[in-house]
């Protein structure tokens, strides 16, 4: 008979651990800064001891790229946006007009988590240059990789707008779905989420769809 080794609990605790970490971790870069940030301070919040963090991330930098990493995510699964569940189901819509509705709607969910942490990261990267080194350059930036098979996808249904090619749909996704334009209207003009999803599914079904 095969035996089969009964787990002794210690992966799920840790990785309960880590998420406490990384709450801990966005709560307190958001109110007080990355730079003013120590890890003692995010030990304490989170509740355990330092040496805690060091052996499950290494360094603060880490901690920063796996909290920026689970916040876009939404989880700690291993699964980019193209095979999210959200972005399948956009790309399953059967006319173009109902694929923007639901990528306009799952973006915004992602906008929401993101929102918080974007001015932060930029504060951080602004006065720690190397935090620049944890998203290594490519030769796309995902976001538009993102877009691109949006727009292909929204393109080749019913209802969308004839003779616009898919860099160009690409290219207005990409901007109007940015965190920079959400954090510009709902952060500084002071609009809710609903109202840039709805502001927004109106421009782009204006721009990229025939009705």
């Amino acid at each position: 008979m095969i035996q089969v080794k009964k787990s002794d609990g210690r992966s799920e605790k840790a990785r309960l651990t880590r998420g406490r970490i990384l709450d801990a971790a966005g709560e307190l870069f958001v109110r007080d800064g990355y730079g003013a940030t120590a890890l003692q301070d995010i030990a304490t919040k989170a509740g355990c001891a330092v040496q805690t963090i060091y052996y499950s991330f290494g360094n603060k930098q880490t901690v920063l790229k796996e909290l920026v990493d689970r916040t876009i995510a939404g989880d700690d699964e291993p699964v980019a946006t193209l095979d999210r569940p959200w972005f399948r189901e956009a790309l399953a819509a059967e006319t173009a007009q109902e694929q923007l509705r639901r990528h306009v709607t799952g973006t915004r969910a992602v906008l929401e988590r993101v929102a918080p942490i974007m001015k932060m990261l930029a504060a951080a990267a602004s006065t720690h240059p190397a935090i620049g080194d944890l998203w290594p350059d490519q030769q796309e930036d995902p976001r538009l990789t993102v877009q691109t098979a949006a727009a292909a996808g929204l393109l080749s249904k019913p209802g969308a707008r004839a003779g616009v090619t898919v860099e160009h749909a690409a290219d207005v996704l990409f901007g109007l779905l940015s965190p920079e334009l959400y954090l510009l209207l709902v952060d500084e003009r002071h609009w809710t989420p609903a109202h840039w999803e709805k502001w927004t599914l109106e421009t782009l079904l204006h721009q990229l769809c025939g009705t």
